[in-house]
């Protein structure tokens, strides 16, 4: 089958980083982040538009200067349960952080949720940027990056274990017989670790897809490393095509290092498509929109990757100012990114958040064609293997699902029904084989 475009939609309510004022929107309920009816009809509209899952971000910090949607906001998985009985084919996908989660406890939510929807679960794994989460789990401060991603590969490994704790044919449940289950078939796991002990088994047996797909964002080194161990689909951002096509090698390339086949690695940046009538007024639309941001409260979002520092406190004209490792336990990659963007270029703190503000342009901007050809060039160019947009404003997404997809589906890019009823199905990934069963087969066969 020839290669498609995959699809997430991103439902971000009142509106997340850099989207301060959609909740003004006459079309966006001011509680549309706690309203489970809002999200019900985003994800139905985004699943009759086909697209293969719906995915709730989360971070469990906030300041008063974070986003709308971030400070109140329901819990993924909780929410996702909601979605999976109002909706039969798009994948659920939500974000469980492992720097402050228990293996079993995430292992068997998620493993509910696969059940619940019929095998369309899906885990965004993060180890925490936010810093000043360590403060709500009785910590002083957050991990570094080595026990962070350490915990994270460590905890996936972990969780991976426990959803093989059944065999698919553990459960005879013979009335007859009174035999419910096959004690053979249920294995304990007694994981001793760096970070973890968990003993086993997990009280809940594997669904129709056999494990929740696991997708991960990160864009330091240990970020990329633990994608490409564990990540089926990797969430990022980039800027131009050329960033994009390299990020997606350097991902590739590490998971076939890892013995995994880069086939089965999805890269699916996150995008906002500026779509008007005309490329002109798509555009000026942007432009207005990004020279229409309140000031200071960009300067309050800034100081997030630097663990919500106040850069309300500087000269905003006289040079970056000098800010040591901050950012070392939060956000790293990010800060020290903007560090050296200042340094090198000299600018003061003005230019550096300027700077940083424009690189919020999207790149797919224009008319339903434009955008579409785009689109297209990226991916026939591997610079994605499938999208994840922003969703607030319905008729905004409206015109990207019944606009630009229309064009890419008559070209064959973008399927025309759901190939599947599970989530890996949809995405063109395999099931894993519980490791039991393969361990028994292997033996046979020896």
């Amino acid at each position: 089958m020839p290669r498609q475009l995959k699809l997430g939609a991103v439902l971000m309510g009142v509106g997340g980083p850099g989207d301060h004022d959609t909740w003004r929107h006459p079309e966006v309920p001011g509680d549309a982040s706690i309203d489970i009816r809002w999200y019900a009809a985003r994800a139905q509209q985004a699943e009759a538009a086909l697209f293969d899952l719906v995915f709730i971000v989360d971070s469990q910090f906030i300041t008063p200067d974070s986003p709308p949607h971030y400070l109140n906001r329901l819990e993924p998985l909780t929410l996702l349960s909601a979605l999976a009985v109002s909706t039969t084919h798009i994948g659920l996908v939500g974000t469980l952080t492992t720097s402050y989660n228990s293996p079993f406890n995430v292992a068997r939510r998620l493993a509910s949720l696969d059940l619940i929807s019929g095998g369309r679960a899906g885990w965004n794994v993060v180890a925490t940027g936010d810093g000043g989460t360590a403060g709500n789990y009785g910590l002083e401060e957050n991990y570094d990056y080595a026990t962070r991603y350490g915990r994270a590969l460590e905890h996936v490994r972990v969780a991976q274990g426990l959803w093989d704790s059944y065999e698919d044919d553990a459960f005879p449940r013979d009335a007859a017989t009174g035999v419910f289950v096959d004690p053979a078939r249920q294995h304990r796991l007694d994981h001793r670790g760096e970070h973890f002990c968990v003993v086993g088994p997990l009280n809940i047996s594997r669904s129709p897809q056999g494990q929740p797909v696991i997708f991960q964002a990160g864009d330091s080194e240990e970020g990329r490393d633990l994608g490409a161990a564990v990540g089926e689909g990797i969430f990022t951002h980039a800027a131009t095509v050329e960033q994009g096509v390299a990020f997606a090698r350097d991902i590739k390339a590490r998971a076939a290092a890892k013995g995994r086949d880069p086939e089965h690695v999805l890269i699916l940046p996150g995008v906002n498509p500026v779509i008007a009538d005309t490329d002109e007024a798509a555009r000026a639309r942007q432009e207005e929109a990004l020279l229409g941001k309140d000031f200071a409260k960009t300067l309050a979002q800034f100081g997030r990757p630097f663990g919500w520092h106040d850069f309300s406190r500087y000269d905003l004209d006289a040079p970056f100012p000098e800010l040591g490792d901050l950012g070392a336990t939060s956000f790293r990659t990010r800060a020290e990114q903007i560090k050296a963007l200042a340094r090198d270029n000299g600018y003061t703190l003005r230019q550096t958040v300027e700077h940083v503000t424009r690189e919020q342009r999207s790149p797919f901007v224009g008319s339903p064609r434009t955008v579409a050809d785009e689109i297209q060039r990226w991916f026939e160019a591997g610079a994605l293997d499938g999208l994840n947009l922003t969703v607030t404003v319905p008729s905004e997404f409206a015109r990207f699902t019944d606009e630009v997809l229309p064009i890419l589906r008559e070209r064959g890019i973008v399927r025309s029904a759901y190939e599947s009823t599970t989530l890996r199905g949809n995405l063109g990934l395999p099931v894993p084989p519980n490791r039991h069963t393969a361990a028994r087969a292997a033996e046979l066969v020896g």
